[in-house]
């Protein structure tokens, strides 16, 4: 964001990342990221949020971040020689404007296959640990990936061209 020339303010929201196994992925990343703008909203009435959540979906398996070495190696051996979708969803909301703007983008991610001492080697980076599915294409996980379909800013976290779609739709414009 701060590439785009924008002033903003990180503001962690206060809310449990929970979800149900039946929960349709598009409609799970869209329901927490506006929870999550939500929740910061309360005490910043008059701001425009922009809120946002990232999952990786392999098989139906939702992914969400890794809490120890041992899962970030089951998701990333998961994810080895094989296609997965990562999934955003995003949350524009203003109360002083009453405005509520909520979408997400979905992006195809092809891994390489991988061998167990590259996975033991990037998860001992450090780097899966604060990542959907476990891998950051920004980062060293590019050298796991061998192809996208879709949106790269997707993978990363925060699709900008669906972001200046919502903000088209409220008189914002970041061009």
């Amino acid at each position: 964001m701060e590439s785009l020339g924008l002033v903003f303010q990180v503001i962690p929201p206060t809310i449990e990342e929970d979800w149900e196994s039946n929960d349709l992925p598009s409609d799970l990343v869209m329901r927490l990221a506006k929870d999550k703008a939500r929740s910061v909203s309360q005490e910043h009435e008059k701001a425009t949020i922009l809120a946002a959540d990232t999952i990786v979906v392999k098989d139906g398996q939702i992914l969400g971040k890794p809490q120890d070495y041992n899962e970030a190696c089951n998701m990333l051996s998961l994810l080895s020689g094989s296609e997965h979708v990562v999934l955003t969803g995003m949350c524009l909301l203003n109360r002083a404007s009453d405005f509520e703007i909520v979408d997400y983008d979905a992006t195809t991610v092809f891994f390489r296959e991988l061998s167990s001492q590259e996975i033991a080697r990037y998860v001992n980076s450090g780097e899966p640990f604060d990542k959907a599915g476990g891998y950051g294409i920004q980062g060293r996980g590019a050298l796991l990936v061998s192809g996208i379909e879709g949106c790269y800013y997707n993978v990363v976290g925060l699709p900008l061209a669906k972001l200046q779609t919502m903000l088209n739709s409220v008189g914002i414009s970041l061009l």
